[in-house]
């Protein structure tokens, strides 16, 4: 039976009734030693190494990872410590969706997201927001990075604060607050001049409009700062087979929104689809594309002459193909060509979702791993796309992996995901910062 524990539970599994009881009453002094916990892994995938290993023992102590090794070796290091026996699993480093909206609940049609903006409360909307939370962490996704809360201001460093201290369960949450366009150029807008309609992000309008946005997010508790490059996506007249489409800043309003954001010590993502407006985002120096399924290969040769990361969130591309019509069929096999050849050519692509523009409640977010088997890498390529390299894009060098130092952040599956990646769709053990939160 499949589990999902609270911390007092997680301390229940571990602890006889007698140890338990003072464990709740009383709050350790500072010099008390953090508890052991020795896990039985019967393959490691450890999200760096080129090979699985097998019959592992992992040492926790605490929050973090005090050793790794044969099973044997690290026992010996953990005479006194709890056992979870995970044996007959496969373990990994928790997941990483480096593009989620944790205030969004699907968006295919315009007339989805409108009824959200128009009709969702925030403070209704962060309640779903703290669902998804928690449904992001049951599926092992142990860390995210929520790009914008889509007109719910900052809602999404509510959030954050609120998993951080302990409130909710939750991933470790990244927050890029409320991304920005320039006026007019993203939705809500209405031919009724009259009304004064949500903005589902900060419009933002000139050089010193846009360092101002910059200053404001970060002031607001922004760990990343997004903008939309373009709207509008077409395919041109044959024989023209690239994706474009309409760029929303000057190349000045990028720069200082990427020169700012720099200077504060934040990476910037940008939503780019189309092949224009790709190319303006890399002119602009952004640290990650998102999307950008209007990939070329001239392009392709930038991002990997600049070391820029890219993001292709292809479960979304899929779901919202259909009900949004026109271009947005053909763009995902676009996309699926492109991302063939950015894998030959040695494109950091990173795995996100865009989870939030499909329903968190409809599909399980590791569907994005199937997919990027499918559009041509190895298992082990997609699983460190979501566990070391989505680390590296985030900067977090504690996360991602299963080493000695790093955060205890590790999930479980039954079988072997190198054989069939979809096991990782079926998560059966789920630990955070040394706590685990579901259990087989």
């Amino acid at each position: 039976m499949r589990r999902v524990l609270s911390r007092a539970a997680t301390v229940a599994i571990c602890c006889s009734p007698a140890a338990l009881a003072p464990a709740l009453a009383q709050t350790p002094g500072p010099s008390a030693a953090p508890a052991l916990l020795l896990i039985k892994a019967g393959r490691l995938i450890d999200g760096r190494a080129d090979a699985p290993q097998s019959n592992v023992g992992i040492l926790v102590e605490g929050e973090r990872i005090k050793a790794v090794g044969p099973l044997a070796q690290v026992q010996g290091q953990g005479r006194n410590a709890r056992v979870i026996d995970l044996s007959p699993m496969t373990i990994l480093p928790g997941f990483i969706d480096t593009h989620t909206h944790l205030l969004l609940q699907g968006d295919p049609t315009a007339q989805s997201y409108n009824e959200q903006l128009l009709y969702q409360s925030t403070p209704y909307r962060a309640i779903l927001a703290a669902r998804n939370a928690r449904i992001a962490l049951e599926h092992g996704f142990t860390a995210i990075r929520d790009l914008e809360t889509e007109g719910a201001m900052y809602a999404d460093v509510d959030v954050k604060r609120a998993v951080s201290r302990g409130e909710i369960p939750g991933p470790r949450i990244f927050a890029s607050t409320r991304a920005m366009a320039p006026t007019g150029m993203y939705p809500i807008v209405s031919d009724n001049w009259e009304l004064e309609l949500p903005h589902g992000v900060q419009p933002v309008d000139g050089v010193d409009n846009a360092r101002r946005a910059v200053r404001e997010q970060v002031a607001h508790g922004a760990d990343w700062i997004k903008y939309y490059s373009d709207r509008r996506y077409y395919f041109g007249p044959a024989p023209d087979s690239v994706l474009h489409s309409w760029v929303n800043f000057t190349d000045e309003e990028a720069k200082a929104i990427v020169d700012e954001a720099h200077r504060l010590g934040r990476s910037v993502a940008a939503h780019a689809i189309g092949s224009d407006g790709i190319a303006a985002a890399l002119r602009a120096g952004v640290n990650s594309i998102e999307h950008g399924d209007g990939m070329t290969d001239s392009l392709i040769d930038v991002l990997v002459a600049k070391g820029v990361y890219w993001v292709p969130t292809v479960t979304v591309s899929r779901y919202v193909a259909g009900p949004r019509g026109g271009p947005w069929g053909p763009m995902v096999e676009h996309q699926r060509q492109a991302m063939a050849r950015a894998l030959k050519k040695g494109v950091k692509i990173v795995l996100g979702t865009d989870v939030g523009g499909f329903p968190w409640t409809e599909l399980n977010q590791a569907k994005e791993f199937e997919y990027y088997v499918q559009y041509g890498m190895s298992p082990l390529q997609a699983i460190k796309s979501g566990t070391s390299l989505a680390a590296e894009l985030l900067s977090q060098p504690d996360l991602g992996a299963v080493a000695p130092g790093m955060y205890a952040d590790l999930v479980a599956v039954s079988a072997d995901p190198l054989k069939d990646i979809t096991e990782l769709q079926r998560v059966r053990f789920v630990m955070k910062g040394g706590v685990v939160y579901v259990s087989p």
